[in-house]
């Protein structure tokens, strides 16, 4: 079995599987085209923004008693958090606005994911994806903000592409992230059994 530097290995997996399934929920509502009503999006959006917060902010709570990772998770549900309330409660339906809260929402949110690769990710194969992810959302926030001249169909499925792009790569984060964890616990039960072993060999040649 291959040696895992446990340090590498992301304890959030199961938070980034749901933030996984409820970016692609988003992502396809947007991009079925079945949405022509701005405000019906707008609140779609903020409902989702605000799930991913408490999601976020579980996981910061969780991991604030492991003494692990708990910053992170506060700054992505910070943003999610008050991305959400601005277009519940300052944007009041404008697609001006909420256009410009949206880009600067996903703007953030790909400038965070590039922090959180270079600062708090050793993998490759993690920074990898959360660079991907991140450089996609900075272009995706530029192409929103200047969407003001495209129809209101069309800035949604700019949205939805983004949304399943952090769909999908959540997913491959947490499923990389769960097997490496698989393999960690085999991994040390491999090891209490040869400690166990060499244990015995010592005690048992003390006897003699």
């Amino acid at each position: 079995m291959a040696h895992i530097k446990r340090k590498y290995i992301d304890k959030h997996w199961l938070v980034f599987c749901i933030r996984g399934a409820l970016a692609l929920i988003t992502g396809f509502f947007c991009l079925s085209g079945q949405v022509t009503n701005f405000a019906q999006t707008s609140s779609l959006i903020s409902i989702f923004l605000l799930t991913m917060g408490v999601v976020d902010a579980s996981s910061a709570l969780y991991n604030s008693t492991k003494k692990r990772g708990w910053i992170n998770s506060v700054i992505d549900s910070l943003v999610d958090v008050v991305a959400a309330l601005c277009l519940l409660l300052f944007t009041h339906d404008n697609i001006a606005y909420s256009t410009i809260v949206l880009a600067i929402y996903t703007t953030v949110s790909g400038v965070i994911d590039i922090i959180h690769s270079i600062v708090a990710t050793e993998d490759n194969t993690d920074r990898f994806i959360r660079i991907s992810v991140g450089v996609c959302g900075a272009v995706m926030g530029f192409i929103i903000l200047n969407s003001g001249d495209f129809e209101i169909s069309t800035f949604i499925r700019f949205f939805g592409a983004y949304m399943l792009v952090v769909g999908i790569s959540s997913f491959i984060y947490g499923v990389h992230n769960y097997d490496q964890n698989q393999e960690d616990i085999a991994a040390r039960k491999e090891s209490a059994k040869k400690t166990k072993k060499v244990s015995a060999k010592s005690k048992s040649s003390k006897r003699k």
